[in-house]
């Protein structure tokens, strides 16, 4: 395998992982809070929808932001009022907004626009387009270090850098400031942080919110970014993914990147199945090769990859002590 086709293989890895990045944090900050949060993949698709559908009636894609986020803090709110408020499962809670978003982004798609579920195809400024950083075009003729930088790392949409940027920052909201350990620490000892007179409930519901933004930035990325518009279901499973990612990083941030370029590099190696027979000299069915991040998910959820052990008090209400 030649350099470039490594880069342009590492080049589709970063796109592919970012929707999953988006979510995969978004579940860290939630669960770190001690909420579970199964509905990333309603809240990716419904954001997903919402992105587009906007976008694609205004001719803005900064509206479509705006909404594709704001879809994810409705169900957000949702969950939250479900799971923290009225005490309920948070597993079923997810799993409904799941159902939820799978049903009503088709009907809402087809009523709005009757084309099957989807949405107009985007373009111009209804999308977000591919940067070119500095320097870019002067420095692809040097070898490696140029191509790389020109392939690599230049050429993304806006939603990449932000993404890649999410992961300092929420280590540093985590491990760096007051917030960040009274959020730890209601996933922990929610009693101890009560007694300390901090509000259980204002900190989960702050972390349920940021999830929320999380998640939209990811569906808002999938339909306006990653693709030019809505289609069913296209969110695939990567809210499951993400969940696995976030087992596998062991609720992380650096580690979840990590976890989430790997399932975006194996999502890579579907589109490249010459690349991989060259490399592993035998013929591999495609199928196998899209079945690739799934049968990871798998094999993480088994426990093969070792002991994950989630916040103490995640999935489970508080009720303050009288």
């Amino acid at each position: 395998m030649d350099y470039l086709t490594l880069l342009q293989i590492l080049d589709t890895t970063v796109r592919l992982a970012t929707p999953l990045l988006f979510a995969c944090l978004a579940g860290l900050v939630s669960e770190r809070a001690g909420i579970f949060d199964i509905g990333l993949e309603g809240k990716l698709l419904m954001s997903a929808f919402f992105s587009a559908a906007v976008a694609a009636t205004t001719g803005s894609v900064w509206a479509g932001l705006a909404a594709g986020v704001g879809a994810s803090l409705v169900l957000s709110a949702i969950h939250g009022l479900a799971s923290i408020t009225f005490r309920g499962n948070q597993l079923i809670s997810g799993v409904a907004i799941n159902f939820l978003a799978s049903g009503l982004t088709v009907l809402i798609a087809q009523d709005w626009f009757g084309q099957g579920g989807r949405t107009p195809s985007l373009s111009g400024d209804a999308r977000f387009n591919e940067i070119t950083l500095p320097f870019a075009q002067s420095l692809s003729g040097l070898p490696y270090a140029g191509q790389g930088y020109t392939e690599l790392i230049s050429g993304h949409s806006l939603l990449v850098y932000v993404g890649l940027l999410t992961v300092p920052l929420i280590w540093w909201m985590l491990y760096r400031t007051r917030f960040g350990l009274r959020l730890r620490a209601v996933g922990e000892n929610p009693a101890a942080v009560d007694t300390a007179g901090v509000s259980v409930l204002r900190l989960r519901y702050t972390a349920v919110a940021i999830a929320g933004v999380l998640c939209g930035l990811g569906g808002v990325y999938l339909a306006t970014g990653l693709q030019a518009g809505f289609v069913k279901e296209m969110s695939s499973g990567r809210g499951y993914i993400a969940l696995a990612a976030l087992i596998f990083a062991k609720w992380r941030p650096w580690y979840a990147l990590f976890a989430c370029l790997l399932f975006g590099f194996f999502q890579a190696l579907s589109f490249r199945p010459d690349v991989v027979e060259r490399v592993a000299r035998i013929d591999i069915p495609g199928q196998f090769l899209d079945a690739l991040p799934y049968i990871l998910t798998v094999v993480i959820l088994a426990g093969f990859v070792g002991k994950a052990i989630p916040p103490r008090a995640g999935g489970e209400p508080y009720v303050k002590e009288r």
